[in-house]
């Protein structure tokens, strides 16, 4: 007889983390698109970070989102309305803007998007995170990023 405990289930998380890229993106584009979005979802639910993480050795290594992140992809028309959906449910929701491409700062990426109303906003990505059902209904029409 044996004193370890039988595998833990995998988790199934309540909310639902999606970074969802426009499809017609370059690869270098999605990486970046994807990474400072998924950095406004931690800064935005802080709740989200894990423990930091240790090797056999005892070297540390920053903490992670705790959950995953879903990458998604669709049309310009897609990440349109996704984010149309997500602001009417009152969902919180980054974006990332073409313009983002063409700046180097903080101070200059908010001032880009301020200039454009929404419903004119260029959209290459934008980060959803809420309760599974409403992000699902929000990326109506999205598909697994390939």
């Amino acid at each position: 007889m044996t004193n370890e405990s039988p595998p833990a289930a995998p988790a199934r998380f309540p909310t639902k983390v999606v970074v969802l890229l426009r499809d017609d993106l370059a690869g270098w584009q999605a990486l970046n698109v994807t990474a400072f979005l998924a950095g406004a979802v931690t800064a935005a639910v802080p709740e989200l970070v894990g423990k930091p993480y240790a090797d056999a050795d005892g070297t540390r290594y920053l903490p992670m989102l705790g959950q995953p992140v879903l990458v998604m992809a669709g049309s310009k028309e897609v990440l349109t309305a996704a984010r149309e959906r997500a602001v009417g449910r009152g969902m919180p929701v980054a974006v990332f803007t073409s313009d983002l491409f063409a700046t180097g700062n903080d101070v200059d990426n908010r001032a880009a998007v301020r200039a454009v109303r929404a419903a004119d906003l260029d959209l290459v990505g934008l980060a959803v995170h809420g309760p599974r059902n409403a992000v699902d209904k929000v990326l109506k029409g999205a598909r697994m990023h390939p």
